[in-house]
C-alpha cells in the first residue's frame, strides 16, 4: 500500500465535469499512459489507469515535471487532490 506521506507526483488544479477531465500539475514526472494513479483528497479516493492524456487539447503519451496535463477520470476529482503514481 502506498504511504500518502510520500511525495505526490502531482496535484489536481481543475476539474471539468462534462467530459470528466482533471487537469494535473505534474510535480514528479514523467506520468505516462498506462500508469496506475491514486487520487487522494478530503473526499476523493480513486485508483485508475491513465488511458488518455492531453496537453493543450493534443494527445500525448507522457507528461514531464512542470507540465499540466488533462486526464480523463472515471469519477469526480477535486481541486487540490493529490495524485500519486502507484505503478507503470
Amino acid at each position: 500500500m502506498l504511504d500518502t506521506t510520500e511525495e505526490a507526483s502531482g496535484q489536481i488544479v481543475a476539474f471539468f465535469a462534462a467530459p470528466s477531465v482533471g487537469i494535473v500539475k505534474v510535480f514528479r514526472g514523467p506520468l505516462k499512459q498506462g500508469d496506475l494513479l491514486w487520487v487522494r483528497g478530503h473526499t476523493t479516493d480513486l485508483k485508475q489507469r491513465v488511458e488518455t492524456m492531453e496537453v493543450d487539447h493534443r494527445p500525448v503519451s507522457e507528461a514531464a515535471a512542470g507540465q499540466e496535463v488533462g486526464i480523463r477520470f472515471s469519477a469526480r476529482v477535486r481541486k487540490n487532490d493529490r495524485v500519486y503514481k502507484i505503478s507503470s
